[in-house]
């Protein structure tokens, strides 16, 4: 948040006294006040200025929030690295302490916006414990949740989780504590906050695809997200991917790959790789349909450099493999990997975002 300070520095001025002659004719004394006009215009230039200050307050503070935000985001959401290694940083510290049924019965007389942070923050550690109750409670806590920053910072963490489920309870929780029920009503909501050019519109196009996910209108929420990945602002292409990863359905996918390879800007490259191989709502069986495509990229000669290190570093994380950047290895391992992993369309236990 912007502080704004004024000084002013003022000099005194000494007036010198000037003696007339004795008999001079006593001047009229004026009235030292200004006319009642000018008074008015007087209040009125102070008031403006007031009002200036305190808007450019208010704006700085909300953009000092979401830059806050968006460098939270990428650090809970590092790209993808060529040792495919997830992101450790926290960005809220969570207890060690193994929590037990009593601690869990002392969360549930909390008020709601404690009990979705610390079920939350529990969830991160010890999903089995507090996920449950966190799926009863959401109904009740709708409307009595804020989108607090420690919340926030909450559900970024969880969605670095490894454990799918949590992922879920933290886009539950985020649903409702802004507010946005699983109705049509919600995408109207969000997809007004995104045509109004705002602050808003970029956590709007990640809550449409959570939103999709969640399964209110994934195909407006897909038509929605990939007309503004190809938006010229760049910022607005960065959060539409990412509510590509968050819509986590095969139409996202082809829409990232594509992205992958084709946006000018490689910040936008790079979320989609990550879109793909990490981030998001995409289960590992969906992420694993991804393959195919990443191995013909890598006989894209219009790929540059970083670009092919991007596809290359995907595949690992999708797959586990390494094979560095030897394509060869890489398609002859797919080819004879005959294993479940080659048949997405079986589940794979604890997997379902459902």
């Amino acid at each position: 948040m912007r502080e704004f300070a004024h000084g002013t520095d003022r000099k005194d001025e000494t007036l010198a006294n000037s003696t007339g002659p004795s008999n001079a004719v006593p001047q009229p004394t004026k009235d030292p006040r200004p006319p009642a006009g000018a008074r008015r215009r007087r209040y009125s230039y102070l008031l403006a200025a007031v009002a200036t200050a305190l808007l450019s307050t208010v704006v700085g503070f909300l953009a000092g929030r979401l830059q806050g935000n968006f460098k939270n985001w990428l650090r809970i959401h590092p790209v993808v690295a060529a040792d495919s290694q997830p992101g450790t940083t926290a960005l809220v510290s969570t207890p060690q302490v193994r929590a037990k049924s009593a601690d869990v019965e002392e969360i549930s007389r909390l008020a709601p916006q404690q009990q979705a942070e610390r079920l939350l923050e529990l969830a991160i550690d010890q999903p089995d414990l507090s996920l449950g109750l966190i799926h009863r409670n959401l109904t009740s806590w709708r409307g009595h949740l804020e989108d607090s920053d420690r919340l926030f910072h909450l559900v970024l963490q969880a969605l670095n989780s490894n454990d799918p489920r949590v992922r879920v309870a933290a886009v539950e929780i985020d649903l409702a504590a802004n507010n946005l029920m699983k109705a049509p009503e919600s995408v109207d909501k969000l997809q007004r906050q995104i045509q109004n050019s705002s602050e808003e519109r970029y956590m709007a196009l990640w809550r449409l695809g959570a939103l999709g996910n969640r399964g209110v209108e994934p195909t407006e929420a897909f038509r929605t997200l990939k007309r503004y990945a190809h938006d010229r602002n760049q910022e607005v292409r960065f959060w539409a991917v990412e509510g590509l990863a968050m819509l986590g359905n095969q139409e996202s996918i082809g829409e990232l790959l594509d992205l992958l390879a084709c946006d000018p800007a490689a910040k936008i490259r790079q979320r989609a790789a990550n879109g793909l191989s990490r981030s998001g709502l995409l289960t590992g069986e969906q992420r694993l349909t991804a393959v195919p495509e990443l191995l013909n990229l890598l006989d894209d000669d219009s790929l540059d450099a970083a670009t092919q290190n991007l596809v290359y570093a995907t595949l690992e994380a999708i797959t586990g493999a390494s094979f560095g950047k030897n394509a060869s290895a890489w398609r002859d391992w797919w080819a004879h990997h005959d294993t479940r992993e080659k048949h997405p369309t079986r589940r794979h236990p604890g997997l379902s975002l459902a």
